[in-house]
């Protein structure tokens, strides 16, 4: 048997030791674990121990005091009781064990975690784990079989030569300063969302009026309650309003309002166990030597992830971190204690205490939990030029153009579909045919597109063929053809004898131009508004009159996400092949449902049925133990796929040719 355990860092527990705004939702695993467990991304099954959870249960109500999300005061050890109970005997029952199959997603670069942890039937293992106290032991039997063993207060690792603890990497395993470029559309927006949450984030655009007042703070004017008074010789005189209250009046007052940088700045200090992010859209939209100002040295950051050198504020800044409520003034003493606690560590070994003046708003210094990330698309004729001395202070990370991406929650990829006329088309495909023409014609990346370039309905995945119109058609011929003669047989309006020009889709004489420019492209059409769902006939009805004319039955390419095509001779090979490659046993408990079957037979079954192979109509396929029903129409192959994929999880595309 093979063992290895972590100890839970603070990332990974659902309880904290001291107050946290953290949102994880996943567990961290070091690289060792990953490879034990598996050599790919994909589910995994683990076996349980009810005895594990009781144990950890109990010893959940000695410790102390134990913080959930963001609150200040400790959790109550009832309502903890009632839950995590509920969840065990959910979870077990009267079984001394259980099966417990999460997400084992393995990073390109190395990174790896537990993610979609929470069971359909309510039951989290990382609503169990407490900050230290608690000990996860991965174990691999010799028959590859997976167990998890949970134990809370357990001996640390000297204790326990017998186990190999290994020492977990942090969740923000990213540079504290990056700019993600690329072509618009390629997701750099999207995969900072991914990373961050709007609890512990501040987002920002630059734009050519952006200056260091708008990024960092300045002095406006604000209505304002103030009192009501009067100067009588060398005194005051307060007005009294109803009741005795001072009487008050609106006025126009001068404040310090904070902007992005200040909000994100005061965040970071505040709680310095807690990453956030100042994220900067389009940076290369304002002058950024202006922007930043004195703001410039601090991004300069030193092996501990602080800045290498603090800057004295200006009076105004100081003022309002050392006595606005919107500063420091408002924190806690044990949030004070930790700033003052702060030392400096420069890389040549020295130490500076300077955490007194950063407190008191004397001296600004970025803390090594704010991360600042920011876009730039590369189309952009940048406003102002970025300097290279900025340029240093900088990571920088390409997003290059994928035409199948992956949701970065459920990591299936996304396929999104874009309509002209009564037909859909697969989005990445038109972007893996138009982009080459784009690079050919412009000889560079910068004008391509990415797939999220245009936003498809979150409900139904389609770009509507007014947003593929008025943006992605807009965009070619305004900004990536607007300087080039367009010669490619892509764009030829052949009705015309000439290429096609922006305004030919709105010319009423040319009603099919936005088909007609489609169809140079020569995509598959995913579905048509024509197809036979549409048809009001029963499904026996059009079964038989497509055995009757199998000669226009439309040919099937079902997709898989990993790239299997199938897509046979005919249309129920594809079927056939496709459901094979799921598995029938799957297949065969959704196959049976009431509305797919013929003479109360399933589609799917073990034991053909006499009267279904009485009907000339069909016949059945065996493969294994399985029998498949041959002779039903396209709308309930199709359906039936759909739904398969939809009840598994498995993201098919199916496309009629």
């Amino acid at each position: 048997m093979q063992q290895l355990s972590k100890i839970v860092t603070r990332q990974d527990a659902n309880f904290k030791l001291s107050p946290s705004a953290s949102n994880e939702t996943s567990i961290n695993l070091s690289k060792e674990i990953s490879a034990l467990i598996s050599d790919e991304s994909g589910d995994a099954t683990f076996t349980l121990y009810k005895s594990d959870f009781i144990k950890a249960l109990s010893a959940l109500c000695l410790i102390s005091k134990i913080y959930f999300k963001k609150e200040q005061q400790p959790s109550s050890i009832w309502s903890i009781f009632r839950d995590l109970s509920q969840q065990i005997e959910t979870q077990f029952g009267d079984a001394e064990t259980s099966k417990y199959t999460i997400y084992h997603f393995k990073r390109d670069d190395g990174r790896a975690y537990f993610n979609n942890l929470k069971s359909a039937n309510g039951f989290n293992l990382r609503a169990f784990l407490v900050e230290q106290f608690a000990v996860l032991t991965f174990e691999r039997s010799d028959d590859g079989t997976l167990s998890i063993r949970l134990n809370i207060d357990a001996p640390r690792q000297e204790e326990t030569p017998h186990i190999n603890l290994v020492e977990e990497e942090p969740v923000i395993d990213e540079p504290l300063q990056v700019i993600y470029y690329g072509a618009p559309g390629t997701g750099k927006s999207f995969t900072i969302d991914g990373m961050t949450d709007d609890e512990n984030s501040v987002r920002t655009t630059f734009h050519p009026d952006s200056d260091y007042a708008s990024f960092v703070g300045a002095y406006k004017p604000t209505m304002e309650n103030v009192p009501i008074n009067s100067i009588y010789g060398e005194s005051v005189q307060f007005a009294t309003g109803k009741n005795g209250h001072p009487g008050t009046e609106k006025k126009i007052v001068y404040k310090y309002v904070p902007q992005a940088f200040l909000k994100a700045y005061v965040a970071a200090w505040s709680n310095l166990d807690t990453p956030y992010f100042l994220i900067i859209e389009e940076i290369n939209r304002g002058n950024c030597a202006q922007i930043f100002g004195d703001l410039f040295q601090l991004l300069d950051r030193n092996n501990a992830g602080s800045s290498s050198y603090a800057i004295h504020a200006d009076e105004d800044i100081t003022q309002f971190l050392s006595g606005d409520n919107k500063g420091f003034a408002s924190l806690s003493d044990e949030q004070k204690d930790a700033i003052r606690a702060f030392e400096l560590h420069k890389d040549n070994g020295k130490t500076q205490a300077v955490g007194q003046d950063i407190l008191n708003g004397k001296l600004l210094l970025l803390p090594p939990n704010l991360y600042i990330w920011a876009t730039m698309n590369t189309s952009d004729q940048s406003l102002f030029p970025i300097d290279s001395a900025f340029k240093r202070r900088w990571n920088w990370k390409y997003m290059p153009i994928e035409y199948r991406p992956l949701d970065k929650k459920t990591q299936q990829p996304i396929n999104w579909k874009f309509k002209v006329g009564d037909n859909l088309y697969s989005w990445g495909e038109f972007l893996g045919k138009i982009n080459p023409e784009i690079y050919t014609l412009t000889e560079s990346s910068d004008k391509q597109m990415g797939y999220f370039f245009a936003k498809a309905d979150n409900a139904t995945g389609i770009i509507s063929e007014d947003v593929f119109l008025n943006k992605v058609l807009f965009y070619l011929w305004t900004d990536v053809f607007k300087d080039f003669d367009v010669s490619s047989e892509l764009f030829k309006n052949k009705d015309k004898n000439r290429s096609f020009i922006f305004t030919d889709f709105f010319d009423k004489d040319q009603p099919n131009a936005l088909v007609d420019l489609i169809a140079n492209f020569e995509l598959d059409i995913i579905s048509s508004t024509g197809d036979v769902q549409e048809n009001t006939e029963t499904d026996e009805e059009l079964d038989k009159q497509e055995v009757d004319s199998p000669s226009g039955e439309p040919k099937l390419k079902i997709v898989f996400p990993d790239g299997r095509t199938f897509q046979g001779k005919t249309q129920f090979d594809s079927y056939f092949e496709a459901l094979r490659a799921i598995g029938l046993d799957k297949c065969e408990p959704i196959a049976a449902l009431k509305k797919y079957q013929r003479h109360n037979s399933a589609l799917i079954v073990k034991e053909p049925s006499d009267e279904l192979i009485a009907d000339k109509t069909y016949s059945y396929v065996q493969a294994g133990d399985y029998y498949v029903v041959k002779g039903i129409n396209t709308k309930t192959k199709v359906n039936l796929l759909k739904q398969i994929s939809e009840e598994l999880d498995l993201n098919l595309e199916i496309i009629r040719l």
